[in-house]
């Protein structure tokens, strides 16, 4: 799907959003998910492009596969906006918030799928009323997804950095910027995992995990990126929902920029980072804990960074696919733009320290989400 240089056909990416469904009036989620649907459908023309989660306090949306990141923007504010109608049918709202900022008990959604995930991991799944962001980009053939995913997955814990949207849980402020990822996290099959080597490596150990009986089926191996069931692409899933529109935008761009740069180290035969999944995971730790505010791992050294440098690390080490696809000018206005305001985590607090109310932050991020 891509080749390098001037006049590349640039890789396809999609974006799949969760948004929580709250009301208007108190802030609290809602478990309206099952009416909104509904009403969508009753709306769409064609194919939908929402779906059920695992609770009824949250919506999902798909983007389809665009090439340009304009397409990409239009598709998010336009699905945010639809979202916000078809909920308000019904007396809801939607924020694009990774946690509820204020108590909620989680319904499980119908249906035996999520009747078996609530019966198998019991307070796990109930609590799992957490919101991400998945980007899908293309790739050419298993064997070059996975070779993606070996070099792209020291990396990730700064994209989650980037996103990290979810200070508040049950009423109270966590002390972390991703408390979502934390919560994600007790999945038994969530996180970092290592290198895989080959495409028949990685099915491998995919049907592995699989034949434990512990996970229903492939669609529960819940790495922080793997490759698509559905389509022939690469699926990062780290990331924490955005309450800026535009940040799942630069997502987007980033997102695609480390794929591209991994496949062409990996035609150029340069081998991925070999970095233990332990660092990788208190990577992830450490881009929970503080999101952009404080300092992270940097990929390279392995070492604690100021934030502003691993941004710019990893700035540097996508800039040449960025520029191949129009996207270095933007990638870099938007980031400074993120880090002069915050990610989600932050504004929350903001928000919470000016009004002293999550009742009214949660209603100033439903006017976020709209953008």
């Amino acid at each position: 799907m891509s080749t390098e240089g001037v006049g590349a056909v640039v890789r396809t990416v999609g974006v799949e959003e969760e948004l929580l469904l709250v009301d208007p009036e108190s802030g609290e989620a809602r478990a309206l998910s099952t009416a909104v649907l509904a009403r969508a459908e009753q709306d769409a023309e064609g194919e939908s492009a929402f779906e059920p989660e695992l609770h009824r306090q949250q919506l999902e949306f798909a983007t389809h596969p665009c090439r340009d990141m304009a397409e990409i923007a239009d598709a998010v504010h336009r699905w945010r906006a639809e979202a916000g109608r078809h909920a308000a049918d019904v007396g809801a709202s939607v924020a694009a918030l990774a946690t509820s900022p204020l108590p909620v008990s989680p319904t499980i959604g119908a249906g035996e799928r999520y009747r078996w995930m609530a019966e198998r991991y019991g307070l796990t799944a109930q609590e799992q009323l957490t919101c991400g962001c998945h980007v899908h980009v293309s790739v050419e053939s298993d064997e070059e997804g996975v070779a993606v995913l070996d070099r792209v997955r020291c990396w990730l814990p700064v994209l989650l950095a980037l996103t990290a949207n979810s200070p508040f849980w049950q009423g109270q402020d966590t002390r972390y910027a991703s408390y979502r990822s934390r919560v994600w996290g007790r999945w038994p099959s969530a996180g970092p995992v290592e290198l895989h080597g080959s495409a028949e490596r990685y099915h491998e150990q995919v049907a592995a995990l699989v034949s434990t009986g512990v996970l229903k089926d492939e669609g529960m191996v819940y790495f922080d990126a793997r490759l698509s069931r559905s389509y022939p692409t690469v699926e990062v899933r780290i990331a924490d929902v955005c309450l800026d529109p535009a940040d799942t935008v630069l997502l987007a761009a980033l997102t695609r920029a480390l794929v591209e740069t991994a496949a062409r180290e990996w035609r150029a035969g340069e081998p991925p980072q070999d970095t233990e999944v332990a660092l990788v995971r208190v990577a992830s730790w450490q881009a929970a804990r503080s999101g952009i505010d404080d300092r992270l791992i940097h990929p390279r050294t392995l070492r604690p960074e100021p934030a502003a440098d691993v941004l710019r690390a990893l700035l540097a080490h996508v800039r040449d696919a960025l520029e191949d696809s129009g996207d270095l000018k933007a990638a870099q206005k938007a980031l400074t733009a993120l880090e002069r305001r915050g990610s989600g985590a932050r504004v929350q607090r903001e928000l919470l320290e000016r009004t002293g109310s999550l009742r009214d932050t949660v209603a100033e991020c439903v006017r976020i989400t709209g953008g």
